[in-house]
This record gives C-alpha cells, structure tokens and sequence, in this order.
C-alpha cells in the first residue's frame, strides 16, 4: 500500500466518523426538540387545569338517579 492509498483510506475513515458525529448531533437535536414539546404540553394541560378550577363548577348533565339506567327496555 503506498502513501495515496493509506491518504484515501484515512479520508474514508475521517468521513465516516464525521459522518457519525452528524448523526449523533442530529439524534440529540431531535430529542431536545421532542423533550420541548413534552414540557410545553405539560404546561399547557397544567395552565388548563389551572384556569378550570377558577370557574364555578360544571353541573352534571344527568340525575343522581339515572346512573347506570338503560336508554331502552330489555327485549322480552
């Protein structure tokens, strides 16, 4: 192997391992950016529940009598 081939194999080598690095670097930005969006999520739903428990409460839409009543008689 004379001294261009060694040269060339060394290029190859340095670009995969530069290569690599930009993968890595890629990796590492997608998780930041992934770890972002489950923080502002998380704030989001906190803020909500936030602003929901300043209203005055919901009233429920059915009876206290009614739950677990069938909408429809059983067949005989």
């Amino acid at each position: 192997m004379d001294h261009t081939e060694r040269g060339a194999e060394n290029s190859d080598q340095e670009y995969e391992m530069f290569e690599h690095e930009i993968a890595a670097a890629a990796r590492t930005t997608d998780l930041l950016r992934e770890a972002a969006a489950y923080r502002t999520a998380g704030e989001a739903r906190k803020a909500r529940r936030a602003s929901l428990r300043g209203q005055e409460p919901r009233e429920r839409v059915t009876g206290p009598g009614t739950r677990g009543a069938r909408s429809a008689p059983r067949p005989a």
